[in-house]
Parts: C-alpha cells; sequence; structure tokens
C-alpha cells in the first residue's frame, strides 16, 4: 500500500525536488501552496495533474501556516504518513525588514503542524520532517558545526528556525511523535529563487555573457559557505523519516568556500578569469582573460564578438553594494555530516563544480530565451532584485 505525504512549501525549490521524487517512489503527494493571483506552480509544472484527471498522485490544497484552522483541516483530510515542513519565509535578508511575519510562519507555522498531529490523534501515524537551517548557528561557537554545536542565531530568519527546532525536539520527547530536523546548509540548483545568492550569481552571468546585463552586483563576498545540491539533500530528507527512531541530523559536504571563489568558479566554467580587486564596498570583479574555445562551446560563438566588445569598453562585471550588507552577518558555515553520513547512508552526488554547472547550463538556456525574445520585438522584464 502507498504512503502519502504532505509537503507545506511544494512550489519552493526543496518541495518541488521532494515531491519528484516521492511521486517516483510510488507516494500519494499532496501538497500546500499559498493563494496568488498568479500561477505560482512553475517548479512542479511537469509534474502537475489536471484536477479533472482520475486516479490523481499529486494533489495542491490553498492554504498558509499562519491559518492554524486551515493547516489543521488540510491534515485531517489528507491523513499523511508523512509530513515535511518546507515552507517558510526563507530569505534571510528579507526577514530583517519583515520579523513579526517570519516568526509567524516560520516559527509558530511549525508549532501548528504539531498541535494538528496532536490533537487529530495521528501521533503513532505521522511522521513529522522539519527544515531547520545552518543560520541556526550564526556566529558560530566551533568549526565544523555538528548536531551537538550550540545555536547563535543572526538573523529573525534564524531565531524563528530556532523556535521550530526546538518545539519540534519538545513534541518528539514530550508526546512520542516521530519529529526530526534536518540542519541543512546551503543547497541550491537551476530552480532556486532568483534572488538568492547562488542563483543570483549564476543567473546573472548568463545575462552578462548574453549582452542582458552590465554588471553583478553582491553583498558580503567573503561570506564562506557550505554548498550542495538540493536534489541531494531531499534524499537526506525522506531517509531521515525512514529511520525507526526520531533524531536530528547535519546535511551538508563539509566544504566551505567564499562567495568571491563562487562567482570565479562560476565565470571559468563560461572560460572567463575574473581577478578581483579592492576592499569591502569598493571591491570589483573584474575580466582579466577569456578562453575563447570554452567560451564559444558553453556560451555559443554568436555571443563571443559582442561579449569581447563589451570589454573594451568596460571589464568589470562585478561590483558590491553594500545595501546587500545583513545588519548581522554569519561570516563562516561548514558543517559536519559524519552522523549523517554513518546512520542514514546519505552520500551526495554533486561536487561544488557540478553544481555549479547544472545551474549555470540551466540559466543559459533560460536567458537565451530572453535574448531570442528581445532581438525579435519582444519586451522582457527586468527583474531586477
Amino acid at each position: 500500500m502507498h504512503k502519502t505525504a504532505l509537503i507545506t512549501g511544494i512550489t519552493g525549490q526543496d518541495g518541488a525536488y521532494l515531491a519528484e521524487f516521492l511521486l517516483r517512489d510510488g507516494y500519494e503527494v499532496h501538497g500546500i501552496k499559498r493563494r496568488s493571483s498568479l500561477f505560482n506552480t512553475d517548479r512542479i509544472d511537469h509534474i502537475y495533474q489536471d484536477p479533472h484527471v482520475k486516479e490523481r498522485k499529486l494533489f495542491l490544497h490553498h492554504g498558509d501556516l499562519s491559518d492554524s484552522m486551515n493547516v489543521t483541516s488540510i491534515i485531517q483530510e489528507c491523513k499523511p504518513d508523512e509530513i515535511y515542513n518546507l515552507g517558510a519565509m526563507s530569505h534571510v535578508k528579507v526577514s530583517f525588514e519583515v520579523p513579526e511575519y517570519t516568526a509567524n510562519t516560520d516559527g509558530i507555522g511549525t508549532l501548528r503542524i504539531l498541535e494538528a498531529i496532536r490533537l487529530l490523534g495521528l501521533k503513532d501515524k505521522t511522521r513529522f520532517y522539519q527544515a531547520s537551517t545552518s543560520e541556526l548557528y550564526g556566529l558560530v561557537q566551533e568549526v565544523p558545526q555538528t548536531e551537538k554545536t550550540p545555536f547563535y542565531p543572526r538573523s529573525p530568519y534564524a531565531v524563528a528556525k530556532l523556535y521550530a527546532y526546538w518545539i519540534t525536539v519538545n513534541y518528539r520527547e514530550a508526546y512520542g511523535i516521530h519529529a526530526s530536523n534536518g540542519i541543512l546548509f546551503n543547497h541550491e540548483s537551476p530552480i532556486r529563487g532568483e534572488t538568492f545568492v547562488s542563483r543570483k550569481i549564476t543567473r546573472g552571468l548568463a545575462k552578462i555573457v548574453l549582452g542582458l546585463q552590465e554588471t553583478l552586483y553582491m553583498g558580503n563576498l567573503s561570506a564562506k559557505r557550505d554548498w550542495g545540491h538540493a536534489k541531494d539533500y531531499i534524499k537526506a530528507m525522506h531517509l531521515i523519516l525512514q529511520q525507526d527512531k526520531p533524531d536530528d541530523y547535519v546535511i551538508a559536504t563539509g566544504i566551505t568556500t567564499e562567495v568571491r571563489e563562487f562567482i570565479k568558479r562560476s565565470f571559468a566554467n563560461v572560460g572567463i578569469s575574473v581577478l578581483f580587486s579592492g576592499e569591502n564596498e569598493n571591491e570589483t570583479g573584474t575580466v582579466s582573460d577569456v578562453n575563447k574555445e570554452i567560451f564559444t562551446a558553453k556560451v555559443g560563438k554568436e555571443y563571443l564578438n559582442n561579449f569581447l566588445t563589451r570589454l573594451t569598453e568596460n571589464p568589470v562585471v562585478v561590483r558590491v553594494d553594500k545595501r546587500y550588507y545583513r545588519p548581522t552577518e554569519v561570516d563562516l558555515l561548514l558543517g559536519d555530516p559524519s552522523k549523517a553520513r554513518s546512520i542514514l547512508g546519505w552520500k551526495p552526488e554533486y561536487d561544488l563544480d557540478g553544481l555549479i554547472d547544472d545551474m549555470i547550463t540551466s540559466d543559459l538556456i533560460l536567458m537565451k530565451k530572453e535574448a531570442y525574445l528581445r532581438k525579435g520585438g519582444y519586451t522582457i522584464l527586468n527583474y531586477f532584485e
């Protein structure tokens, strides 16, 4: 008999990959999506099924983690074997601008789900996964960070997630719910949100080499992050809920890389060497060399001359805008995934260069479509972040 899963945040990066993974594994999948006047199901369009189709395996419900009755009603209706709480206001910088909303959604939203499981008498049936975050470590107390490392959150987002983490532990210990935290370090993909730093880099790079954008504006270039691929990380989520006993796990690669280095590797992927000079908000990234063979193979010969001409006029492709600095920075995150590897048997397939290549390949395809439309006389959107 198939299992039933409920995913909050199914229209996001992790939710989309997880839904696809679970459907392949024979699950019936239910997802919560927020009401919008625009279609917001792009990431799951390839697995989305017409509501009129019989014997569907994917069902979407309008809902919001800030609405207790709504959340409880959905859980009561689908009675899931597994709940993956991936929904959140997950942009760290923006959480400083909407701290109350972030606390209500990311913190109390988790409580609403756990309380619904308890009140509906599903504690022996339903297993619960909480998407925790490496941002919990904030001002890191040790390197690398493990499941035992003390937390020191440095943003409203991280503080809200801290509550979510501990309320998950509390409901596990107080009520015997199979509730676990996955402390996931940065995980990216071609469908990462466009304003998250990794996607901002690969998307901006694609627009620059195609002549659609002049400059990539960044914040703290010296921040170090442990980057992995979301396709690997959603497998860890599933493994966590297949364990006999609930527990908390760090999911990471064990390698940390500066944002500056991520940018250099991204440009190198298309044959462009970038040198950085200056300090703080005066730092710039300048093109020092172009490998024409790699550029032609990756981007296309038809774009090479225009890019080379642009460089004679302005070789600077990266600048710093201090508006992107956080009020309280997190300088270094580096996870130790030893527990996940030994107990879950989890091992990531992608390394950083593989992740970057996947993202750039996808964004080049996306932006070539935009370039084609503009050349044909159509108006394309700016999408200034």
